[in-house]
């Protein structure tokens, strides 16, 4: 049997990186982990191939050679699917989908040969026992989540790991809170479950045997989900990297209660993590009430970043605009909060309903849902898919504001300096060999190229490093290379950061 996994293209987004990827000479930010995770659990003796079209183009070759094409996709990747499934269905290849595109809007894929649906755990076992039996259903579901304890090390032999960034890896599934407009919890459940501290190893030891130096993205829903479980896998991390010469690092996600567990910052650090994305969302305490995001609630957010970052990690944010709830000055305390508190990488999307949670249940039942979501919730066409309460052209015009303030030049090398003054750096002094690589790259591209969009800012920090913040040069690189990917996505040298204007001038206009 001839597989071939096919991974299609993700729409330009924030987490896309596609800008800074020119920076740094990769072809993808993230390798499709859900589809090499399958392909390990497939039997060994079916020959297997993957095209991920964000490092290579798909070809009528690659398809004609496959029995069948295994689709993975996340909803962002939607209009390339439908992409793939027309050339497909035009060779008269079959095709089986699998992944949060196709369990979110399964009925419009119900035309595909076959669905994959749920946590492949039950569901791909199935499915193959009836291929090989000449008698596959259209249709494999399950609600159940199983244990991880026999989730295998993904087959990393199907990619090259220098087209990426970083690599990824899954510690666990779940997460224990109930966020209204969540479906992490509608996909993996409210109850943590984990990989064994020996799974994980292997699957460090799997990355590092293949050359692998850089970071991993370890990609769980919450990664402190567990605690107990997390500290005792931290352990065996630390001594799993004293043991080698080369380092790893670590970025995850994780509820903000981690500004609570000094122990657990501390352990995190020492195992290689420096940066931790955190689901703030809003400062407004009715907008979290409403969206129930109670473990927000229970603390202050400002003072949480803070604990964080003065521990050694950086905290990406995560925020949303758009609640039945926000008040009229709802996005001057966004660039306010995140400002202050120096979230260089702050994502702020639009609120979006998708199928399956309770957000989408409800304005359902009010009658409100407009579209099907576009998966990129920077989007103001694509997101946004329901009738809100404040005035669209209002929240559309006050979300561009945002955007275009927080990544204007000056405001983000602010918050980068802002940053450095409260981030306690890892003891680092010197650039590794791939930091080096990439400073240089960045000389060219943001210190000389980007001369209209803000390069004096970048030689202002490449200054403020070299004299004041050596330890967190890696750092300062590393921002300032997100900065190019964010301010050409969302910023433009021809609007003014100013609130006033802005309401004349934008708030007024069409979305």
């Amino acid at each position: 049997m001839k597989i071939l996994f096919v991974y299609p293209r993700v729409a330009e987004t924030f987490w896309s990186f596609k800008h800074a990827l020119r920076v740094v000479a990769r072809k993808s930010a993230f390798p499709p982990l859900g589809a090499l995770t399958v392909a390990a659990m497939l039997p060994s003796d079916w020959t297997k191939r993957l095209v991920d079209m964000n490092v290579k183009e798909l070809s009528d070759q690659d398809l004609l050679w496959a029995d069948y094409v295994f689709i993975s996709a996340m909803i962002a990747q939607k209009e390339s699917t439908h992409q793939v499934i027309r050339r497909c269905r035009s060779l008269g290849v079959k095709i089986v989908g699998g992944g949060p595109l196709f369990n979110a809007y399964k009925e419009d894929f119900s035309h595909l040969d076959h669905l994959v649906l749920g946590e492949g755990e039950i569901t791909v076992p199935q499915f193959v026992q009836d291929l090989r039996a000449g008698c596959p259903k259209s249709r494999y579901e399950s609600q159940d989540h199983p244990p991880l304890h026999h989730t295998p090390i993904p087959l990393w032999e199907l990619i090259d790991l220098n087209d990426y960034v970083s690599m990824s890896v899954q510690y666990s599934r779940g997460c224990p809170f109930n966020c209204e407009f969540c479906d992490i919890i509608v996909m993996n459940g409210r109850i943590p479950r984990t990989k064994s501290d020996d799974q994980m190893i292997a699957e460090l030891d799997a990355l590092y045997r293949r050359g692998w130096r850089g970071s991993i993205f370890i990609v769980d829903d919450n990664f402190i989900g567990n605690r107990k479980k997390v500290k005792r896998l931290l352990r065996r991390i630390i001594q799993w990297q004293a043991d080698r010469r080369g380092r790893l690092n670590f970025f995850t996600e994780a509820s903000v209660d981690l500004a609570e567990d000094e122990e657990l910052m501390d352990l995190m650090v020492a195992a290689g993590f420096n940066k931790v994305f955190l689901g703030l969302e809003t400062p407004s305490e009715e907008s979290l009430k409403e969206c129930g995001k109670a473990q927000n609630l229970m603390r202050n957010l400002s003072e949480s970043v803070r604990r964080i970052q003065s521990r050694g990690l950086a905290v990406m944010g995560g925020f949303i605009i758009g609640f039945d709830s926000d008040p009229p000055d709802i996005f001057q305390r966004q660039v306010q909060f995140v400002q202050r508190n120096g979230i260089v990488t702050a994502m702020i999307g639009l609120l979006t309903a998708i199928p399956g949670t309770r957000l989408y249940r409800r304005l359902e039942e009010e009658g409100r849902l407009l579209f099907k979501a576009s998966g990129n919730n920077t989007d103001t066409s694509g997101s946004l898919n329901f009738v809100p309460r404040m005035d669209r052209n209002i929240i559309i015009g006050g979300y561009r504001w945002v955007m275009n303030t927080l990544y204007s030049p000056e405001m983000y090398y602010r918050r980068i300096l802002a940053f450095l003054n409260q981030h306690k750096p890892v003891v680092k002094t010197h650039l590794e060999s791939n930091d080096l690589f990439t400073f240089l790259r960045s000389l060219w591209y943001l210190g000389v190229e980007d001369q209209k969009n803000g390069h004096n800012y970048y030689w202002s920090l490449v200054k403020e490093g070299l004299t004041r913040y050596r330890k967190s040069f890696a750092d300062i690189v590393t921002l300032s290379i997100y900065g190019y990917h964010f301010r050409r996505l969302f910023w433009s040298p021809y609007l003014p950061v100013n609130w006033e204007w802005w309401k004349g001038h934008v708030l007024s206009a069409d979305p």
